[in-house]
C-alpha cells in the first residue's frame, strides 16, 4: 500500500481500522476491510505521505495511525517525559497495567461459513 511493491501476503502486515485508529492485524483475524502493507518504517511513511489508508480502507474520516506506529516501530510514538525524584506521582513510578489477552487485537473469535456447517435434510 505504501510502497505499491508486490510481495506474497505472508510477508505483508495486514491493517483495519477500529475506533478511528489504524489497528494491525498480524494474524489476519479481525472483521472489516483490511490493506496490506510491508511492515516497514519506509512503507509506512510512503502510505502516510500519500494518505493511502483513507483510500484503501474506504474511510470517511481521518484515520489515527498511532497503533500501527507503534507496532512498525517497535516504540511508542509518545512517551511521557518524566524524570528525577519531584517528578510525577511524589517521586514514586508507576507500572502501566498488564495486558491480559494474548493478542493485542482483542480474542479471537471464531466463525463458522457455510463450508463449516453440517448439512441438514428437512423432511418435504
Amino acid at each position: 500500500m505504501g510502497c505499491r511493491k508486490r510481495a506474497p501476503v505472508t510477508d505483508l502486515l495486514r491493517v483495519v481500522v477500529r475506533n478511528g485508529a489504524l489497528v494491525p492485524d498480524p494474524r489476519r483475524r479481525l472483521p472489516g476491510r483490511g490493506a496490506s502493507m510491508h511492515p516497514t518504517p519506509e512503507c509506512l511513511r510512503a502510505a502516510e505521505r500519500r494518505r493511502a489508508f483513507v483510500r484503501a480502507l474506504r474511510s470517511s474520516t481521518p484515520v489515527e495511525a498511532g497503533p500501527l506506529r507503534d507496532h512498525v516501530l517497535g516504540a511508542p510514538s509518545t512517551a511521557p517525559a518524566e524524570s528525577g525524584p519531584g517528578a510525577g506521582d511524589n517521586g514514586r513510578t508507576t507500572t502501566a497495567p498488564t495486558q491480559t489477552d494474548p493478542h493485542p487485537a482483542g480474542p479471537h473469535v471464531e466463525s463458522r461459513t457455510s463450508s463449516d456447517e453440517q448439512a441438514v435434510k428437512s423432511p418435504r
